[in-house]
């Protein structure tokens, strides 16, 4: 596109201008017409306002109604058509890196081994590698029993956040932890982004999986250059697994379920994907290891001498002013009625 100083993206618009003729055009006829009206025969000019509860606008009101007409329609076309006339540059970059993070939201992460919750732990160590994120695209799926894709691969990873405080395992009313089904559907995301970024996934449970052939799974995974990353929530020697109000859950012999961090086995998992285990702690480290490791083999960097305009929209200052000329409109109709009552 051609660097004018001013500029409309969508000039078509501007074709809603020529609707301000045929409406003069009609606005003149009717005007004409309205004197010989057929309702002039049946009473004098100066009684029709009684009889039809109105009255017939003089010329110069009708054509300063006109006026106003043709302002607040010119000002909202010239909004649609989207003037613009500053742009800032924005440097281009190759593909970079996709994580895709796995959150286990099975009622085990309702332990609180590490305080507050694993949950909310999970959550804050999210939270953490979204802040800390640099120029990883991110998606998040919570599992259970089911994958649910809470956020797609993106760039927002605000997004992510305003999600995280409304995941817990009771979104999900069939308990368990089917991990295979939420690698399956980390695959499928991570699929459909650019071929050559680096695509990682991070696991973030407390273990404890009965999902059959997990490794092959994993290791299908590394075979197709998806890394994944595990980290475990919780600790060894666990506590009991929540229920509802304020009860823990019993097994068939009555006994209270315990749950407790397999450190060994995730660490099987890590090791089988090509990736790092690292246990969760309220420092930033661990995170930091995890964006290091997901960004390491990243083909991520500046295109030499390419940039990208990036237009800054300015339609928004046209409507003020028609809003606020409306706002004036309604007001003196709403008066207007109340006077007559």
């Amino acid at each position: 596109m051609p660097e004018f100083a001013f500029h409309f993206a969508q000039p078509w618009w501007l074709l809603g201008l020529l609707l301000i003729l045929p409406v003069a055009g009609w606005l003149r006829y009717s005007a004409v017409q309205g004197r010989y009206a057929r309702i002039h025969d049946y009473a004098d000019a100066h009684l029709l306002p009684h009889l039809t509860n109105s009255r017939e606008l003089k010329p110069e009101e009708r054509w300063r109604r006109f006026g106003l007409w043709v302002a607040l329609w010119c000002m909202a076309v010239l909004a649609m058509a989207g003037p613009r006339w500053d742009y800032t540059r924005v440097q281009l970059f190759s593909p970079g890196s996709d994580l895709v993070i796995l959150l286990d939201i099975s009622r085990s992460m309702e332990v609180a081994d590490v305080q507050p919750s694993r949950m909310t732990r999970a959550c804050q160590e999210i939270e953490d590698l979204v802040d800390q994120n640099p120029a990883v695209r991110i998606g998040l799926i919570a599992f259970a029993s089911v994958a649910h894709v809470a956020s797609p691969i993106t760039e927002d990873t605000a997004t992510i956040k305003t999600l995280l405080p409304h995941i817990s395992p009771d979104l999900v009313r069939l308990q368990g932890s089917r991990l295979s089904v939420a690698l399956e559907r980390a695959r499928q995301l991570l699929a459909g982004q650019p071929e050559k970024s680096t695509r990682s996934i991070l696991l973030i449970t407390d273990g404890d999986f009965a999902d059959p052939n997990l490794e092959e799974q994993i290791k299908s995974l590394a075979d197709d250059e998806i890394t994944l990353h595990v980290m475990g929530v919780g600790s060894p020697d666990g506590g009991p697994v929540p229920a509802h109000m304020g009860r823990f859950m019993l097994d068939n012999r009555g006994k209270t379920v315990e749950s407790r961090l397999d450190e060994e086995t995730l660490d099987r998992f890590a090791k089988a994907g090509g990736g790092t285990y690292i246990t969760a702690n309220f420092r930033d480290n661990d995170t930091r290891q995890i964006l290091k490791s997901a960004t390491e083999d990243s083909k991520a960097g500046e295109k030499a001498d390419e940039t990208a305009k990036i237009w800054n929209e300015r339609f928004y200052w046209l409507l003020v002013p028609v809003l606020l000329i409306l706002l004036t409109r309604f007001r003196r109709e709403a008066v207007a009625e109340r006077a007559k009552r």
